[in-house]
Formats: C-alpha cells, structure tokens, sequence
C-alpha cells in the first residue's frame, strides 16, 4: 500500500489539527453549559438562611406583571444594567408576605436606589403585604441616597426613611407630554392618512399636529391630578404631613432653594419627608443595630427579596390538588398572531385563555390586563375567546392593571366583572385608522410609480402610491362601523344602555374612580381582589392560585432561568450608562414603536396614545 503524498499528509495534518480543535471547543462549550446549568438549578439553592436577618428589598430595574424575553446573546456576554433587568410584582409581594411569619427575618429594609420603575398601581399592591409585615411588629426601614418620585411613594410606607446627606427626594408631579410628528412627517415627504372616531381620541393627534389640542390637555389634566391627588395624600398620610403639604413642597422647592443654601437634603428633611440623614457607613451602623446582626463583610445581615424567595420556593409543599383560580397576564401593546411575553399577540393569548379554560382542576380565570390597547382585530379575537370560555360555564375576572384601555378595554368588557386598582387609566372608547403613504418622498428622489390594475381599488394599499380616494371613503365608513361596534361591546358586555356608553366613549380617558361612577369598572381592588372574586363566582371556599405562563421553548426557558439566577444571587451590575442612553433615546424609540405596532389587517386601531405606562 503506497503512502500519501507529502501534499496529502499536509492537509491530512491540517484537518486533523482543525478536527481536534473542534472537539476541544465542543468539549469546552459542553462543559461551560453544564456549570450554568449546575449554577442556574441548583447552586445555593439550599444555603441556610442566616437565623437573624432583614429582608432586603432592592429590586433592580422594573417592576412588572409580567417578564420580556430575555436576549440569549446579551445574557451570556454582556454586563445587564438596571435598563434590562425586570422583577414580577407578585415575586416582591410573595417574599414579604413569606417573611412576615419567618423568624428569622426580625425586619425589612428598602433600597430603592436601582429601581427605574414600579408606578402607583403597582405600588399599591405591594404595599398591602408592606401594611400585613408590621402587623408582626418588625420594622420596616428605607434608606437610599436619592430618592426619586416613584421610588418615594414605596419608600414613605416604611416607619423610618433615611437619605443621604447630599441626597434628598425628587418630587415634581404628574406630566403628559409626547412627541408629535407632523411636521417631521411633512419634511420627510411622508403622507399619513388618519381616520378617527371620538372627538377624545388623542390616539391620531401625533401624525397631524405639532402640539397637543386643547380638548386632550383638558382631558388629561383631569386624569392627572386625579392620579397625583392619590399619591399626595399617601405620602402626606404616611408621612403624617397636613393637607397640601407636598404641593407647597413641590411647588415652593425652587424659591426655597434659592433663598437658603440650596441644601435640598435639608430641604427634605425640614418638610418632613424624611427622617434622618445619614452617610452610608452611618446607616450601615444604624441598620446593624436594628437587625442585631452583621454579615462578613462587616455590613448589616440581610437577605435579598429574589434570593430569599429561591430558597424559600425549594422548600414549597407541592399542591394540595385543590382548584384552580388561573392568573393569565395580557401585558404590552396588542398585536395580532403570536407574540412573545411583553407584548399581547391575539393568537398566542387566546390560545393560553383556552388551554387554561380546558384544564378540569382550573374553576375560573383572571386575566390581569395591562395595556393601551393596539389592533381591533387582536382585541376581537380576544374578546370572542374570553366569551367561548365564559359559555362553557368557567368565570373570566379582568384586573386592571396601571392601565386598561381602549382595545385593553374592550376585551374587559367581555369579562364577568371588572375589577381596577384606585389608580388604573382606563376608557379611551374610541377607533382610528392609520395609513402612511411614501410617494412624496420617492419622487423627491425621482422615483414614480405608474401602471394599470383591473379595478377602481386595485394597487390602493401601496405604500408608494396616493392613497385612493374611494379607498379614503371606505376606511372612514370603517371606522364608523367599528366605533359603534366599540359602543355596542360594552352595552352588551356592561348590561349597559347604549346612550349611556355613548357619553362615556368618544376616546375620553378616565380615571378609576370616574370609571367605577360611570359603571365601567365594577370595584376598585386589586389583583388578590380580582382573585377572591373568580373564586367566589365559581363557588371556591378553597383553591390554588395557578399563574399560567406563556410556553417558552427549552433555550428561551434556560436564558430566562439564568438572567433571573444571576438577579436573585446579585450579579447584575448597578451601572445606570445604559439607562441614561436609552433615556436619551426615548423619544426616537417611541417614534419607531409607534410606527412598528400599526400591524392590523384591516389598518384599524384601538390605541390610547394619550395614556402612559409610567404611572
């Protein structure tokens, strides 16, 4: 047998060589997948617990109803910042409600300094398991450097509030303002076409103007202070402040400033919005002595909320095969077919509304809905699959979330009962149509189009083209037809009469309290209310409350299961780069998102553009 020639060894050498280091990186990735694994399932899932400790409840990022996808690539290589990272209310409020009756955990401390976002909704609802921890007596202590306007809220519920002596809080108000396009939409030579029903619909306003109208500004208004009413009184009730106290606060803070020494840690602290002002190593020293134990870095001994609530589940007694009372989150903007967590795909959430409903231990269903709403189709397909159950004798209760509106409300309004939290938005009973047009902007590059088509509609919907004007008649017609399809939904839905509905439609925002006078909404509770009630329609004296997650493939699962690992052991760093860019780029973000969401087949919406998310 003769050998290979020198040239056939080479190569031979050279595949060898390529074979192995493949194998060796296969190996290596191999070997690196199973530490995550070990790191993500079972690493400290059983440490013990110190046996004198505070509860530490310093969530990072968001507070949410429910989780965004996680990105596979960024959680495996790049540094998280608060920006990215998202804690579940319900995870927050579990491992308070845990830790009222844990001996070991003597009392609980807030740092609020990473968390970007939790709203007044939301708020309120932790701070019912905030309000049941002091029963047991423990003290509830919040301390950061900063305190800004959403963190204070959670933060003036504890018995003593500590910032930093170069800290202070940040009280301002409530705000709308949003970014409109019109005239970078004229410049751009891009046509938008509009159609709306609702004289209240503020949802179109963006494509057609530079300013907001008079009608939405007095509109707005009315929701708004009706929302910074509630937070004022909290705080000031919290805090133990007379009436109008944080007004002449907020409204005097300037003046103050610039007639003393412009300390605005003193200044907070002389109104009484906070106890103490300490140093970090003074604090330390002062939570030390409250909790009467200290770790081994020589700080106060506490156990974080995500890590605290890991441990505990690995402890949890499976179910007792009790009932069900289903909790289902329908939160983001509303598109149709399927979608991923964070936003609500038609298909995907009528498909889980279903699966749920066909479970025989599942007696009723909660939908927790958090959204402005989106497309009409999405809504419908919703709201027809929220009745198929309700036909087949299993009780649907809708919790409304910061915010329920128009399309959000519209499949509310299928729903057995309707319960809002006392500062949920919601309403906007209105419809628009929108369609853009490029064909201004390719001529300016000398780009025309022309042609012929076999009918008077035929090449209408191109984006290139004028839009027709027989085709401009039928959406406006249809959009007639879907807002009295809107009006008749909630008649139907709300046992209500048609002109009763009507007054309370024309894409006029409101306020919970003014939708529950308005028969709207049928009780101010929150998500537990919504609960209690599922149960009661469904006869329940006892039951398990399943929260039913959207199916994620095995990858999706391990990424998402890692990113919340790495939350609950600390891993995330604390840099706040990331968010300060994305805030920069809100507005473009938004713009771009506006324009990404208009996906309906039909080109109509019902979406609140008005209402906001940061509330």
């Amino acid at each position: 047998m003769s050998k290979p020639s020198l040239l056939g060894r080479v190569f031979g050498a050279i595949w060898n060589t390529i074979t192995w280091v493949r194998l060796a990186l296969a190996n290596l990735v191999f070997l690196l997948m199973l530490g995550v694994i070990y790191f993500v399932y079972f690493a400290g899932s059983t440490e013990p617990l110190p046996e004198q400790a505070a509860l530490l409840i310093n969530p990072m990022g968001t507070i949410v109803d429910q989780k965004s996808p996680v990105d596979p690539l960024q959680t495996l290589v790049a540094a998280p910042s608060p920006a990215d990272h998202e804690v579940l209310v319900r995870d927050v409020i579990e491992a308070i409600r845990l830790a009222k009756d844990d001996d070991r955990i003597n009392s609980l401390v807030m740092e609020l300094g990473s968390l970007m976002y939790v709203g007044i909704s939301r708020t309120q609802e932790i701070v019912v398991a905030l309000e049941e921890f002091k029963t047991s007596g423990k003290p509830v202590v919040a301390v950061g450097d900063y305190f800004s306007q959403d963190q204070y809220l959670l933060a003036s519920y504890a018995d003593e509030l500590i910032a930093h002596p170069i800290g202070g809080a940040a009280l301002e108000g409530f705000s709308m303002y949003h970014n409109f396009y019109a005239e970078a939409l004229d410049k751009l030579s891009v046509s938008m076409h509009v159609f709306r029903a609702g004289e209240y619909k503020a949802a179109a306003e963006p494509y057609l103007r530079s300013d907001m109208s008079t009608v939405q500004k007095s509109n707005a208004l009315e929701w708004l202070e009706d929302l910074w009413a509630s937070y004022t009184s909290t705080v000031e009730a919290n805090r133990e402040l007379p009436s109008g106290a944080v007004d002449a606060y907020v409204n005097g803070y300037a003046s103050r400033l610039v007639a003393g020494d412009g300390d605005s840690a003193k200044d907070a602290l002389d109104a009484g919005l906070i106890d103490q002002l300490l140093t970090r190593s003074q604090a330390n020293e002062y939570l030390s002595d409250m909790v009467g134990a200290r770790n081994e870095d020589g700080g106060y001994e506490a156990v974080a909320f995500e890590k605290y609530l890991w441990n505990q589940r690995t402890l949890k007694i499976p179910g007792t095969g009790e009932p069900k009372v289903a909790v289902i989150v329908a939160q983001g903007n509303m598109l149709p077919g399927d979608q991923s967590p964070g936003t609500i795909g038609a298909d995907s959430l009528a498909t889980m509304i279903s699966k749920t409903a066909a479970d025989e231990s599942v007696k009723a269903i909660v939908l927790r809905v958090t959204t402005p709403g989106g497309s009409m189709f999405a809504s419908e397909i919703i709201r027809q699959q929220i009745l198929e159950v309700r036909a087949t004798g299993t009780p649907v209760v809708v919790s409304m979330g910061s915010i329920a509106a128009s399309g959000g409300y519209y499949i509310a309004a299928a729903a057995d009962e309707i319960f809002a939290t006392k500062t949920t938005i919601t309403g906007s009973i209105g419809v628009i149509a929108v369609f853009p047009t490029f064909e201004n902007l390719l001529q300016r590059g000398g780009i025309y189009t022309d042609g012929v088509g076999t009918t008077s509609l035929a090449g209408s919907l191109r984006l290139d083209r004028p839009l027709n004007p027989e085709l401009t008649k039928a959406l406006q017609a249809g959009v007639a037809n879907a807002y009295q399809l809107f009006l008749e939904v909630v008649a139907d839905g709300r046992s209500m009469e048609l002109d009763e509905v009507a007054a309370a439609a024309e894409g006029r925002v409101w306020s919970a309290s003014d939708a529950l006078s308005l028969g709207l909404v049928d009780q101010l509770g929150d998500l537990d209310d919504a609960i209690n009630a599922a149960a009661g329609l469904a006869d329940l004296d006892a039951f398990q409350i399943d929260y039913v997650e959207q199916s994620l493939s095995p990858s999706e699962l391990f990424f998402q299961q890692l990113a919340e690992r790495m939350g609950s052991v600390g891993l995330l760093p604390r840099s706040h780069r990331v968010s300060s860019l994305l805030n920069l780029s809100k507005p473009y973000l938004e713009a771009t998102g506006v324009l990404g969401s208009l996906q309906d087949p039909k080109h109509i919406y019902m979406r609140c553009m008005a209402c906001s998310l940061n509330y």
